[in-house]
């Protein structure tokens, strides 16, 4: 079952939350500075990951911003 990205912001704490489906039980890895993974603690696969002060990193700025992650993405048809 191809499972759909959730994103959700919250401005009073200035994070960006990203899952893969549902939300599930998962452990938070720090990759990079205010960048973190979470993975399922059964199956080792990431379910999603989050930005820390992400105003910070990217309001009103030109510039990127690199983590150590790859991602394949494919079109979920209705």
């Amino acid at each position: 079952m191809d499972k759909k990205m959730i994103f959700y912001y919250d401005k009073d704490d200035d994070l960006l939350d990203i899952s893969v489906g549902k939300p599930k039980k998962s452990v938070s890895t720090e990759i990079a500075d205010d960048f973190f993974i979470r993975k399922n603690l059964k199956t080792g696969k990431i379910t999603g990951f989050t930005i820390l002060n992400f105003e910070k990193w990217f309001k009103g700025k030109n510039e990127e911003k690199e983590v150590p992650l790859t991602a394949n993405f494919s079109f979920i048809s209705k």
